[in-house]
């Protein structure tokens, strides 16, 4: 604590909401405050660092980033990844058995491994190879289509046919596909969603579990609408000695499987912020299935709750669990008693915009 000049935000390269700007500005002076370094705000590309600063990065980083200084996951919150597409979703299922197209340092062993606590589902990096994917998938029942780089559920669509199937495809851009890649996976009915995280700043690690919840965007839609998460001081050991119920218990177990995995499979991986969503629910055949929809190192919808716990932890050394939340709203609401107001205003695509944050007991 104290070794750092200041910190700085890194502004990604995806165009981001200015609400989202906001709260990232908010969680970057938090943690300079807790770091005990003036915050500096964003950093001017082309700018020299001198000497050691922390990084907020919007994204996460990826290649090297030796020219900002960055000696390890201690000196940033979030992620470093060698290539683009182990950011996204698409590391969260396999090719097919002869793609067309693959990126550059693919691991078909990673998606092999994690089948058994990943939904059934194939990425494709062409939209052949999207089209032999689905129809396999249609076998057994809707499925989902998933833009690996949408967040917030946004993108996505739900096809129960070949014909809706190749009406989908065709609406997509290849080049973009190729680039990008493209998530196929089981549809699941009614599922909840769970979040299983961990992240580790100033020499204090949390580990959590907890669930998503849905809201109506300006359009109607269904999207993100924050978390509710219950934090323990330590790592996933220390979290899974808490009196979990199956279903967290599983989820857990499912995250850790997953994020060992990557880790071996590509032990350049940086992240001090480690996120994994985790789906429950039945699929076409009316069987409970669970797995990991994807992974997110870099700073997300939970990180506000993630940040002002690690503030209560900091200050109370003896404290070992806690509760915290997200809550988003796309009409003017009154906030939840006892949070913190993140952000209030007119979101640009879908009309009024309430965030907030709620620290407590457990």
């Amino acid at each position: 604590m104290g070794a750092y000049k200041g910190l700085l935000l890194l502004p990604g390269t995806a165009q981001h909401m200015a609400h989202e700007r906001m709260v990232q500005r908010q969680l970057g002076e938090k943690l300079a405050a807790l770091l005990g370094c003036p915050f500096l705000g964003p950093h001017q590309p082309g700018t020299q660092i001198r000497g050691r600063h922390y990084f907020l990065p919007e994204d996460t980083l990826i290649g090297d980033v030796g020219a900002l200084g960055i000696g390890g996951p201690d000196d940033f919150f979030g992620g470093q990844v060698e290539h683009a597409f182990l950011a996204t979703k698409a590391i969260s299922h396999p090719a097919l058995d002869a793609p067309r197209h693959l990126p550059v340092g693919w691991s078909e062993r990673l998606a092999r491994q994690i089948e058994g606590v990943t939904l059934q589902g194939f990425s494709a990096f062409a939209l052949e190879d999207a089209v032999e994917a689905g129809q396999q998938l249609l076998r057994a029942g809707p499925i989902r289509l998933k833009p690996v780089d949408g967040t917030g559920g946004r993108g996505q669509q739900v096809v129960r046919s070949p014909d809706e199937l190749d009406n989908a495809l065709a609406a997509l851009d290849e080049q973009h596909v190729r680039e990008q890649g493209l998530v196929l996976e089981e549809d699941l009915q009614q599922p909840t969603t769970y979040s299983v995280g961990q992240i580790r700043v100033a020499g204090v690690t949390l580990s959590y579990h907890g669930t998503q919840q849905l809201t109506e965007d300006g359009q109607g839609n269904q999207v993100y609408g924050g978390s509710r998460l219950t934090l323990v001081r330590g790592d996933y050991a220390a979290l899974m000695t808490l009196d979990l119920p199956r279903a967290v218990r599983l989820a857990v177990q499912q995250a850790r499987i997953f994020e060992l995995a990557a880790l071996e499979a590509y032990p350049s991986i940086q992240a001090s912020r480690r996120n994994y969503d985790v789906a429950q629910g039945l699929n076409a055949r009316g069987q409970t299935r669970s797995g990991v929809l994807e992974q997110s190192w870099r700073v997300g919808g939970a990180s506000a709750a993630e940040i002002f716990a690690l503030e209560a932890f900091i200050k109370n050394p003896q404290l070992h669990t806690l509760q915290a939340s997200t809550h988003e709203y796309y009409r003017d609401v009154p906030p939840p008693p006892g949070s913190i107001c993140l952000y209030q205003g007119q979101d640009s695509e879908d009309g009024p915009l309430a965030k907030y944050v709620k620290v407590g007991p457990s």
